[in-house]
């Protein structure tokens, strides 16, 4: 879960709902490709009352300010279509990289979002004049 959620958030904000039938642009980056192709995977799987509850929930997510809880509530449903169908679980597991034994996830997302493993001083916005050294 802790692995698919950075992917999945990043794929709605993208595209919000049109995630779930959009099909892959060429240009696209690749955490928004790979969160597309997990709730593509999970749509397509689960049945018509477990699409329209996918649906719903990821609407709700592409329009929550807060990145926080749109994990928590994608993580619950993608928890949820993995203990109803057990198969699924070794199809995402196929999408997903292995991770390094000594790797480091960092994602950015949303406009003028920044991320880096260690980060002295970052000022973002508009109207910010650096100082002189």
């Amino acid at each position: 879960m802790e692995q698919a959620g950075p992917y999945l958030t990043a794929a709605v904000g993208a595209y919000g709902a049109a995630v779930l039938t959009r099909t892959q642009d060429v240009a696209a980056d690749a955490t928004v490709g790979l969160g597309q192709r997990i709730l593509q995977l999970v749509w397509r799987r689960g049945d018509e009352a477990g699409r329209a509850e996918l649906e719903r929930v990821v609407d709700e997510a592409a329009d929550e300010r807060d990145d926080a809880y749109s994990v928590a509530v994608m993580s619950r449903l993608l928890r949820r279509a993995l203990q109803d169908d057990p198969g699924l679980r070794e199809e995402l597991s196929a999408l997903l990289p292995a991770p390094a034994a000594d790797a480091v996830t960092i994602t950015a997302s949303g406009e003028r979002s920044i991320a880096a493993q260690h980060i002295g001083t970052a000022i973002t916005g508009d109207g910010h004049t650096p100082p002189r050294p």
